[in-house]
């Protein structure tokens, strides 16, 4: 008997942590949101056939290199059934520096400037345990990259700028913890493929001198509401 009322007592203790997902829930989170490039770039290359003059300057193996940072999100998604969701994330912008590294040309390494970004993505997502406190979940979806600034420099002489728009794929897993009345945490991991053109003005116009792959993992954590 005393067996039964403490099994009674854990569980109307714990049932009301669980808000469970229905049909035509909107979630809204906060999230703290780190964004780690994960670069490929061209530059020693294409830079060196765009302007043989700066064969000395940078070798054949100099790469972009694109700094990391850590921004607040907003992302708000809506359940089409317990199990589907959309979700569409609201970056706030993201400034990173950009500089020129593995370079063992005369130049070495260049502190270029910083680009800001502003990367809203839209997934669709499947959510494995809805009805349960731990709901992990996978989704996929499309990636819209803005460059909102190309106050780029080499030497601070030579304006470089990048291409302002980017479409690519997106990539999603991560784990909701469903609390009490209608409040969760969250942690979530994204692949994202950004890439755009690089191109610098030497005198006589603009050429370009990378293909640059982004493509960053961006992790997140943060808390959020169900209405």
């Amino acid at each position: 008997m005393k067996k039964s009322l403490v099994v009674l007592a854990l569980a109307a203790m714990f049932s009301p942590l669980v808000a469970q997902a229905e049909a035509g829930d909107w979630v809204v989170r906060v999230r703290a949101t780190h964004i780690n490039p994960d670069e490929d770039s061209k530059l020693g290359r294409m830079t060196r056939q765009a302007f043989p003059g700066t064969a000395a300057l940078v070798s054949q193996g100099a790469e972009l290199e694109v700094e990391s940072n850590t921004i607040p999100e907003l992302d708000i998604s809506y359940y089409f059934t317990k199990n589907i969701a959309a979700e569409l994330i609201l970056a706030l912008g993201s400034k990173h520096d950009v500089n020129i590294h593995k370079n063992t040309g005369s130049l070495g390494k260049q502190d270029l400037g910083e680009v800001n970004v502003l990367p809203p993505t839209l997934t669709l997502q499947w959510h494995f345990n809805p009805d349960q406190m731990i709901d992990p979940y996978v989704g996929a979806g499309i990636n819209y990259t803005r460059f909102m600034d190309n106050g780029l420099k080499l030497v601070d002489t030579y304006p470089i700028r990048v291409e302002r728009n980017s479409f690519g794929g997106a990539l999603q897993a991560g784990v909701d913890i469903n609390l009490k009345d209608g409040w969760l945490l969250n942690a979530d991991i994204k692949k994202l493929w950004i890439d755009t053109d690089v191109k610098m003005n030497m005198g006589g116009g603009y050429r370009k001198i990378d293909s640059l792959d982004i493509d960053p993992w961006v992790v997140s954590f943060g808390v959020g509401k169900k209405f």
